[in-house]
């Protein structure tokens, strides 16, 4: 088999990806260890930045989203008793979309169905060959057979526990990992949402978050111990820790129902740096996670497809590897202010038991800040509805080694 781009991994940055390589002309196989019903039902956060919102509309993967998904122009923060709104499309004139990310995944199933292209499901990859050389080899097995896919590049988007990253020698990547001290106890339940957009409540008893999934779904989360057991959770113990943590928080509850879900979720921060070895590109979790309390996750990964899509356009158009070299460098700006982010936001809103009743007051402190100041209020949301994606153009690359590296530097600083 020959492609030109072997993409694996069919979550969102796979399928986005294969996607807009196809709308540009450029072949690519996609190959999937799981099956169609694994990928289509794993149940993943849904909060869409404004850019990704637009990605998906220029994709052509958007209609579904623009009809079903639920559109919002603020969020609030609960603390001391009351909710505090923070306004985007006053703050920054964007907004964000409530769409679960296995619809983003539906979506893209069908648009890539659509096109005819191979998507291929139950195809563990068992090797790769070649990676730092012009005709990387991707070595998959279906079925029982063995299957050699040559190609031009591989994309490595197939999450963290993927084989991608791990293929890439010893020695070449710097990893940055923080683990926090609790997790999330998160649910879906069958109640219409109380409240018409996201809610963060900090509590004396810890963190909660007010989500949604439709108009009679909704998804709330509790701050947890990150190895605690969800079982031990009854359906009345959790609700009464909802209600008293929104309660006091912000004098307000959320719609009581049947727990359709629960399930806890670690918290961590990780990168590695750089994204790219030889013919190998990572993108998405293969790269990078996020704690979920910025709703980041999903937004990178879409970033880093976009920037890598373009990038081999340039690659196809011109024989030009300029943006293909400075893939992992353009997506790292954006990644690192969405780790500070994410990682300011999870200290801001969550309990850490370590805390002193000093730092604790501090926390109060900024909140109250956030929710006095435009400068900070608009800080807040302009990060929140997401910051803006690479340019869309690079400059030319030049015979000059010395030009390149001031095209370069032009480059980030348009991204800045």
């Amino acid at each position: 088999m020959r492609t030109q781009v072997a993409i694996v991994g069919a979550g969102p940055a796979g399928l986005l990806l294969a996607q807009l390589l196809h709308r540009a002309g450029i072949d690519s196989v996609v190959l999937e260890a799981r099956s169609r019903e694994h990928i289509e039902g794993r149940i993943r956060a849904g909060v869409l930045e404004q850019g990704t919102m637009d990605l998906l509309v220029e994709a052509g993967v958007g209609a579904r989203m623009q009809r079903e998904g639920m559109l919002h122009h603020g969020v609030e923060f609960a603390f001391d008793g009351a909710r505090h709104r923070i306004d985007f499309g006053d703050l920054v004139g964007r907004a964000i979309t409530v769409y679960a990310q296995h619809e983003v995944v539906k979506d893209l199933v069908e648009a890539r169905a659509a096109t005819g292209r191979p998507l291929v499901f139950e195809a563990p990859v068992v090797a790769f060959e070649g990676l730092a050389g012009e005709r990387p080899c991707v070595v998959f097995e279906q079925g029982g057979v063995v299957s050699r896919l040559e190609c031009d590049f591989v994309a490595g988007c197939d999450g963290f526990h993927g084989v991608c990253r791990p293929a890439i020698p010893a020695g070449v990547l710097r990893t940055f990992e923080h683990t926090y001290p609790f997790g999330w106890l998160g649910i879906l339940a069958s109640a219409p949402p109380a409240c018409d957009e996201l809610v963060y409540a900090h509590h004396d008893r810890g963190f909660a978050l007010f989500s949604m999934r439709s108009s009679h779904v909704t998804r709330l989360y509790l701050q947890c111990a990150p190895d605690e057991d969800a079982n031990r959770w009854s359906d009345d113990a959790i609700w009464e820790e909802l209600s008293r943590r929104f309660g006091e928080a912000a004098g307000w509850r959320p719609a009581v129902g049947p727990i359709l879900q629960k399930g806890v979720t670690g918290m961590r921060s990780y990168l590695v740096e750089p994204m790219q070895y030889g013919r190998l590109f990572l993108a998405g979790d293969a790269a990078h996670i996020v704690p979920p309390t910025g709703a980041k996750g999903l937004n990178l990964a879409v970033a880093d497809v976009r920037v890598l899509a373009r990038a081999v356009a340039h690659y196809y158009e011109d024989g030009s590897t300029f943006a293909l070299d400075a893939y992992s460098s353009t997506c790292l700006t954006r990644v690192w202010r969405a780790q500070r982010f994410s990682a300011w936001m999870t200290g801001l809103l969550h309990r850490y038991a370590e805390h002193s009743p000093f730092q604790h007051a501090l926390q109060l402190a900024e909140l109250r800040y956030i929710a006095s100041s435009r400068a900070a209020s608009t800080a807040l949301a302009e990060n929140y509805v997401g910051l803006p994606f690479a340019p869309d153009d690079p400059p030319a690359p030049s015979q000059s080694a010395g030009r390149q590296a001031d095209g370069r530097r032009r480059l980030f600083a348009r991204l800045d």
